[in-house]
């Protein structure tokens, strides 16, 4: 076991979290990479390959709800295709123009556009909205738990 290894990947799970909740950093990817690191500093001692392999899925299970989520919120609460797109460009320019905040307003104000751009009521377009930010909100909740189950194996092994 080496204190040096563990404190730099308790200091890359720590940033991976954050991660999930602000845009700007990959969040499962640094998991994964604070617990190659450690491997690297202890030769993968007691880090198998299906370690390695088990962790890279839950980082691409990640990926997949942090896609699937808004797009599940946009549906479930009756949105259109265009919602959906106007949920996942709003999210992208969100970001960009509004910051870490454009990660929550932005698919929520391009659901509502997109649902506006098919003509639908203003009340659809804002229950959609909402169900973009619930879908959202779920899928952060999915994510932090997956990063936990993660991050309580490595130390299940590692100890």
């Amino acid at each position: 076991m080496s204190i040096v290894g563990i404190i730099i990947a308790v200091i890359f799970f720590t940033v991976g979290v954050i991660g999930s909740v602000l845009p700007a950093l990959p969040g499962a990817p640094l998991i994964w990479l604070g617990m190659l690191i450690y491997g690297l500093f202890v030769k993968f001692n007691n880090l198998s390959t299906y370690f390695f392999i088990g962790q890279a899925l839950a980082v691409g299970l990640i990926f997949l709800i942090d896609y699937l989520a808004g797009v599940w919120g946009v549906n479930r609460y009756g949105g259109s295709k265009a919602a959906v797109w106007g949920s996942i460009l709003g999210g992208l320019l969100g970001v960009i123009f509004m910051g870490p905040l454009g990660l929550i307003f932005g698919p929520f104000i391009g659901a509502i556009a997109g649902e506006l751009y098919q003509r639908s009521s203003l009340e659809k377009a804002f229950r959609v909205g909402m169900g973009t930010m619930i879908g959202f909100l779920g899928g952060m909740v999915l994510k932090l738990s997956i990063e936990i189950v993660m991050i309580v194996w490595f130390f299940t092994t590692i100890l």
